[in-house]
């Protein structure tokens, strides 16, 4: 990148580091230099993980991002929106089916795609190869919703599959990072499965 597109890629980021509507950045001293050694691969364990590398609380609100990996032919979320949160996308291995609205787009590898708050969306991995990707979050810690849903809403933690102490904790997350919820989203979802062979 020269250093004409990197002045370009800051100017249209700027937007995003902006405090949501009805939020605001936390308050206290700006945050300290930090460095992160290199760590392996994340490993998808025959699903969908992920690994929260940049913490809200270590950037003064500002911005996190979390590493994603996908196991091949895998579906994502429900198609839904955030009322006050963009996520920035860049795959770091295969290739990520984004939709957006009604479109998929595909993402290769050192590929970005911006997810605009309050637009539909949901990703997938429909090849027969690893997806690894990293969000960018700048408005919200969202890197906390994630990890309560992957590593801490399980059943050896007391939190089955369809049980409804766990559709509650996630009806409560889902309200507190204002996640949108559509009446045809699991049918959406259902339908890209099928049109995609995801299991």
């Amino acid at each position: 990148m020269d250093r004409r597109q990197f002045l370009l890629a800051g100017a249209a980021l700027t937007p995003l580091l902006l405090p949501a509507q009805g939020t605001s950045a936390p308050a206290g001293a700006a945050p300290a230099p930090f460095f992160l050694p290199p760590s392996p691969p994340l490993d998808h364990r025959g699903d969908m993980d992920i690994r929260v590398l940049v913490r809200q609380a270590d950037t003064g609100g500002i911005y996190s991002c979390v590493e994603t990996a996908v196991a091949p032919r895998r579906m994502g979320p429900a198609p839904h929106a955030h009322q006050d949160l963009d996520e920035l996308m860049y795959v770091l291995e295969g290739t990520a089916s984004v939709l957006m609205g009604e479109e998929v787009l595909e993402v290769p590898a050192g590929g970005w795609h911006l997810r605009p708050r309050r637009i539909k969306h949901t990703f997938f991995n429909a090849s027969d190869h690893p997806l690894r990707f990293i969000d960018m979050y700048f408005q919200q810690p969202f890197e906390d919703y994630l990890e309560q849903i992957f590593h801490r809403l399980t059943p050896a933690n007391g939190y089955p599959e369809g049980s409804e102490k766990r559709r509650e904790e996630i009806l409560r997350l889902t309200a507190q990072f204002g996640i949108i919820r559509f009446p045809e989203g699991q049918q959406q979802r259902e339908a890209l499965k099928a049109r995609y062979g995801l299991g």
